[in-house]
This record gives C-alpha cells, sequence and structure tokens, in this order.
C-alpha cells in the first residue's frame, strides 16, 4: 500500500497541511497512518478523491457540519445536496444586495437623495411590545423618545428590570447638535453600568438584556447594538438589516460551520455572545456601533427576536411598504405574529424620516 507524506498529500488534493489537521480533528479526511512516536501523518493515494471533495465543497464556501453529510452520501444524493446548497447562496446573496448598496451610499456618501449640505430631518417614532401568547412575562421594553429608540430584551431572574433599565437610560437622548455617535455610547456605557449593578447581588448570574438602540441630530443618525435585537433600514423599497446577530450560532455561520439555513433550527440558537449583563469579560458587553447620513422616506425598524424570528424579512419588508402610518404598520406586525402563535415576547419600535 503506497502512502504518501501530509506534504505531497497536500500538494495533490490543494489542502494545506494545516487544514489537513483540521479536518482530521473532524474526520473529514482522517490519516490512513498517524506514527505513534512523531505523530506524522501518512494518506492512502486513494483518498485524494475525497479530500479533493471537501476542498471543492470548501472552495463553494459549504460549511464544515454540511460537508461532513454531504460526504458520507452517495453520489446522486450528493448532488442533489450540493444543487440545494447553491440555492440557497444564490438566495442569500441576492438578499445582501440591498446592503451591499448601502454600503456603497454610506461609504460615499453620495447617495441619490445626498448633497453637500444635509437637510435636518424629523422623525415620526412608535413603539409597541407584546408579551406575545406562551410566555408568562414581559421581558422586552421600547423607547420611542424625542431623539432616540431603542428596544431591549431580557434575560435570566433580573430580565425584566433589565431591560426597562437599559432604555429608562437613553430617555435623555443625545443633544441636539454635537457628536450624536459619541453621545449614544457614553448613553449606551451608563445602561451597560446600570445592568451590571442590578446583577451584581443575583445569587446565581445570568440575567441581562440586548439592546439596539438610534439616535438622531440634524440628519445624522447613530445606531448602537448588542445582541440578537436587530434594526433594519427600508430604503428605496428595499430591505436592509443594519446588525449582526450577537449569538453562538452566527459566530459558527461566520466561520463557515453552519449555514445560515442550519442556523435556524438548531438548538442554540438564541445564545447569546455579547449582551449587557455583569460578566467580567469587557469583549462580551462592547456593543456594535454605525453613523450614517439618513433621507427623507427612510424608515427604520427596530425589533427583538420574538418579532423577527417568527416573521421573515419578505414579510416585514411587505407590511412596512404597504402600510405608511408607523402606529399602524407596528399594529399589523404584532397582529401577524400573534397569528404564528407568539412564542415569545415581540418589541418592536419604528421611526419615518421626514425632511423638516
Amino acid at each position: 500500500m503506497e502512502l504518501l507524506t501530509i506534504g505531497a498529500f497536500a500538494r495533490a488534493c490543494g489542502l494545506s497541511p494545516k487544514a489537513l489537521r483540521l479536518y482530521a480533528e473532524l474526520g473529514l479526511v482522517t490519516p490512513a497512518v498517524v506514527d505513534e512516536r512523531t505523530g506524522y501523518r501518512h494518506y492512502r493515494r486513494d483518498q485524494l478523491e475525497h479530500a479533493l471533495l471537501v476542498a471543492w465543497l470548501r472552495r463553494i464556501g459549504m460549511p464544515l457540519a454540511r460537508i461532513r453529510v454531504v460526504t458520507g452520501l452517495s453520489r446522486p444524493a450528493a448532488a442533489r445536496e450540493v444543487a440545494a446548497f447553491w440555492r440557497e447562496v444564490e438566495a442569500d446573496v441576492a438578499a445582501r444586495r440591498p446592503l451591499a448598496s448601502f454600503l456603497v451610499d454610506h461609504l460615499t456618501g453620495k447617495g441619490p437623495d445626498m448633497t453637500d449640505t444635509p437637510r435636518p430631518l424629523v422623525l415620526r417614532c412608535a413603539a409597541r411590545t407584546d408579551r406575545g401568547l406562551v410566555r408568562p412575562l414581559n421581558q422586552d421594553a421600547a423607547l420611542a423618545g424625542e431623539r432616540v429608540l431603542a428596544v431591549a430584551d431580557g434575560f435570566g431572574p433580573s430580565g425584566e428590570r433589565a431591560s426597562s433599565l437599559a432604555v429608562e437610560t437613553l430617555v435623555d437622548g443625545p443633544p441636539a447638535t454635537g457628536d450624536v455617535l459619541g453621545a449614544l455610547r457614553v448613553a449606551t456605557d451608563r445602561a451597560e453600568a446600570s445592568v451590571r449593578l442590578l446583577t451584581a447581588d443575583e445569587p446565581e448570574p445570568g440575567s441581562g438584556t440586548t439592546l439596539t438602540a438610534l439616535a438622531w441630530s440634524g440628519s445624522e443618525l447613530a445606531l448602537v447594538h448588542i445582541g440578537d435585537s436587530r434594526a433594519y433600514l427600508l430604503r428605496d423599497g428595499e430591505l436592509t438589516r443594519l446588525t449582526h446577530d450577537h449569538t453562538l450560532v452566527q459566530a459558527m455561520v461566520d466561520e463557515g460551520r453552519l449555514s445560515a439555513a442550519e442556523a435556524e433550527s438548531h438548538p442554540q440558537a438564541t445564545r447569546l455572545v455579547r449582551a449587557l449583563h455583569g460578566s467580567a469579560d469587557p469583549a462580551a458587553s462592547r456593543p456594535d456601533s454605525l453613523l450614517q447620513q439618513a433621507r427623507a422616506g427612510d424608515r427604520y425598524l427596530l425589533s427583538t427576536d420574538g418579532l423577527h424570528r417568527v416573521l421573515p424579512d419578505d414579510v416585514l419588508r411587505a407590511v412596512l411598504v404597504e402600510v405608511a402610518d408607523p402606529e399602524a404598520a407596528l399594529d399589523e406586525l404584532v397582529r401577524r405574529v400573534h397569528a404564528a402563535g407568539a412564542p415569545d415576547n415581540v418589541c418592536c419600535a419604528l421611526a419615518d424620516v421626514v425632511a423638516a
């Protein structure tokens, strides 16, 4: 039996030795022989076809967990699985196209409605929070203030108070002029300190809250986000998600270990890796932030996962496009969640951007 060294096998199949070591740990490409004394790995030549398949599947972006499934199938079944995966990729690319367009406008500052002198804007706002049909308590909180829009989703024994504290800290909002993003970050730091103080005396730490907040000054909009609540922008009929979920499964998707479709049904889909809580790790309470120029006609939706885990993006977009009044739009979203069973608390806030 001819054996190839790991270096020769790597060159033959196009995978690096580092990748081969990882795939051996995951059971995807197992060495034929491992020297007990040196740990050096050797492979059979007839393993090349299998390793090449793994390499090709990685090149099209297939997550490792799904590759494990595909390589265990018959050739016809594997072909059907690859075709299904590629349909998902194409759908995902189409869904992300509005975000790419938004980022081009955001980074160039030259959207079609922008001028060299930003126009002052007024926002018409509304907020809703609802217990849902299953949970005994409502741990969500919402705010639609003069210059701040926010939603928070509490968790743990003190979750209801944690979410309320987070949004109450933002009530005064940033000043009407000046560094709106800096002011929102400072307010978020105060919210984090309030939640930390609340949870300090808990016998079993585990309470906290997500927070997604939008603040504005003139034509500038600042966004701060931590957790799995979300912010969406409806612009020119296209719905774009502005936030990235801070969850374990989203991290696995980012690493290529899960597909987006697999993440939706994962048993730990709601496990957070970042939130406002009493963690000793500063990174676990660090929010994302964004500053952009708003346009008249923009519509912003903030939601906790009790809304967006029940209603898919196409339904959110349809309601936001079809129902003009902010209050009525939120009522319709909550109604549709109830029609789908409302398994969690529902919280949403909406802001329409109008030229002053």
